[in-house]
């Protein structure tokens, strides 16, 4: 295993640690306030926030540690989406609490894997990685059934829509989007993946349960 590998699992493994010692939301926020200022993010993320357009992603169930953490980054200039940078601009801080509280009470998404052929691969990747090309199995982060971590701030991926993570996948790969800080998990990650294998990683995440 090479150091950077190493490095990356050793992060992981301790956060992977940390997160799972509290069940509770760790953001304080009031989801009743959070409904209702969630109708202009319906407009896009859906009904209690499992969106229908396969390139935005689903908010339902994800952790409020993770949404607070992205909503600061599209105000702050970190991340940048034409969209989402213009309505962050208009929220406070606890307006991102609420919200974040408020999507995460919601149940997530179950869909099916986007396609049948790319489980295979994608399993392989996500559960045990590919020690020669350097890449850690994303369970380390993401945890088994794809739940995330919400100490920190690692995403539930379980249900994500493939478009949208593939994208995502993508934009870490090419440093368009930096929002993994200093210590360029993603970054790295996502550049050792080919096509093939971001696009079976993104079906059977797609799938996950």
């Amino acid at each position: 295993m090479n150091i950077k590998l190493a490095q990356i699992f050793a992060i992981a493994g301790l956060a992977f640690v940390a997160g799972a010692a509290s069940a509770d939301s760790l953001v304080e926020g009031s989801a009743d306030a959070g409904e209702a200022k969630a109708l202009t993010c319906m407009a896009c993320h859906g009904a209690r926030g499992v969106s229908i357009n396969p390139m935005w992603p689903n908010l339902a169930g994800q952790n409020a540690p993770y949404l607070v953490y992205q909503l600061q980054s599209f105000k702050d200039g970190s991340r940048v989406d034409t969209l989402m940078s213009a309505q962050a601009m208009l929220l406070s801080e606890q307006d991102m609490q609420d919200l974040a509280v408020y999507f995460e009470a919601q149940p997530a998404a179950a869909q099916a894997v986007a396609d049948a052929s790319h489980v295979a691969l994608g399993e392989a990747l996500y559960q045990g990685g590919n020690a020669d090309k350097g890449t850690p199995a994303c369970l380390a982060c993401h945890g088994p059934s794809g739940a995330g971590n919400p100490a920190a701030k690692y995403p539930a991926v379980a249900g994500q829509h493939a478009a949208y993570t593939a994208k995502q996948l993508n934009d870490y790969a090419s440093e368009t989007r930096q929002t993994d800080g200093k210590t360029r998990i993603m970054r790295d990650i996502a550049a050792t993946l080919s096509k093939e294998e971001i696009e079976a990683l993104s079906s059977y995440i797609q799938g996950l349960r």
